[in-house]
């Protein structure tokens, strides 16, 4: 399947991919560092209740994107909407790559999950009652009333993917939320964040930097090219939930897998 794709490399600059029913949609988005463009004119839908992962080079701006669609940092250009309506008015949690910074250590963990709540002037039985839905969720096997410090990585991230979900996001943004995990902690929490995902239908947008676990977690997967960033391709991952790590050797996941590795390297070529 690797030379079918490569003509999709890098459609036009001011070209969308239309989504049926998108919940955000990018017109005309335009971002420079120090009057570099890392975006020029880009366009995109993100899918209603779908997971978007997005993969690409080193330094294509993955994590750029995310921000800014997720309001963290301001755009030169163009225009971000979330069912018509701008960033500010839309609810949204955001996962971070550093889980040690992201969490507030002198906060036992329940407490940690509870501050946006808090802030949002949410009673505590509606708090209570939200972190009791979420600890069934994630089937959680440690105890929320110890600090951050007295958890392994893996619950710590845990903590803070549950303080994203604690306020019920619309969106929910994750830049790299395993990369700092040993590998069996990341399977534990591939497939701990794919159940209660496929529970919420939370529109979700992920950035990996690796292709297995961004094929793994997705129902999209988003493609980009070097600077100025475009869409190299926006495929759809038609492989069976739930998945299992046995699901990373099926047919249908080697082949969709080995399509986007033929893609990568040809945007890579071409820059």
């Amino acid at each position: 399947m690797s030379a079918a794709p490569l003509p999709r490399v890098a459609p036009a600059a001011g070209a969308a991919i239309a989504t049926p029913d998108p919940h955000i949609t990018v017109r005309g988005l335009v971002k420079r560092f120090q009057g570099v463009p890392v975006y020029d004119r880009f366009d995109l839908d993100l899918p209603r209740g779908a997971i978007v992962s997005v993969f690409g080079p080193n330094g294509c701006g993955k994590s750029t994107l995310i921000n800014m669609i997720s309001g963290i940092l301001p755009i030169d250009g163009g225009e971000i909407l979330f069912d018509g309506r701008t960033v500010a008015q839309a609810r949204i949690g955001y996962v971070f790559q550093n889980y040690r910074e992201a969490l507030f250590p002198w906060m036992r963990a329940r407490d940690n999950v509870a501050y946006p709540l808090k802030l949002m002037g949410v009673p505590p039985t509606e708090q209570a009652r939200r972190i009791a839905q979420l600890v069934s969720s994630f089937d959680l096997k440690f105890d929320l009333d110890r600090h951050p410090y007295e958890l392994s990585g893996g619950q710590q991230q845990t903590v803070s993917i549950m303080r994203a979900l604690v306020t019920e996001p619309e969106v929910l943004f994750l830049d790299e939320p395993f990369s700092a995990l040993d590998y069996e902690m990341t399977l534990t929490m591939r497939d701990q964040l794919q159940k209660v995902l496929a529970e919420t239908r939370t529109t979700t947008l992920l950035v990996s930097h690796d292709l297995d676990e961004a094929i793994y977690l997705a129902d999209k997967l988003l493609l980009l090219t070097r600077r100025p960033t475009r869409i190299a391709a926006y495929l759809d991952v038609p492989v069976a939930r739930p998945r299992v790590p046995a699901s990373t050797i099926e047919p249908g996941f080697i082949a969709l897998k080995a399509e986007a590795l033929a893609i990568f390297q040809a945007a890579v070529r071409e820059s």
